[in-house]
């Protein structure tokens, strides 16, 4: 796995924060298309979609080829890797500490089970 640096993993998350950039990726994901293509189902100005591509590119995951007059765009899903691991990393270390967490609280239950046992007991 390629490891990325800070400011990429921002860029990444940055990209997948907004709805309407996710739904561009996931069209992308499906086939190659114009960014006028990308356009028309959004009720926005191609400027508009423009500027979310760029967001896109910028965390690598719209690639774009000029043709002619026309900008064809293709979905680069490998951030998405990039960022699945650092989740796993995270999400590892939450539950280890959660882990640790409920050792501790069934310890303490037991330890005061065994308190009020014997106050019960005398």
């Amino acid at each position: 796995m390629v490891k990325r640096s800070s400011d990429s993993i921002d860029a990444i998350f940055h990209a997948l924060s907004d709805s309407t950039r996710r739904a561009i990726l996931s069209r992308l994901a499906k086939s190659e298309q114009t960014v006028s293509e990308l356009a028309r189902p959004f009720d926005m100005s191609l400027a508009a979609v423009s500027k979310h591509l760029k967001v896109l590119e910028e965390a690598d995951f719209v690639q774009k080829t000029k043709d002619g007059r026309t900008y064809r765009c293709r979905a680069n899903l490998a951030p998405l890797s990039e960022v699945s691991g650092l989740l796993e990393e995270l999400g590892s270390f939450w539950r280890g500490r959660l882990d640790m967490l409920d050792t501790f609280l069934k310890d303490e239950i037991t330890k005061k089970g065994d308190q009020y046992g014997r106050k019960r007991s005398k």
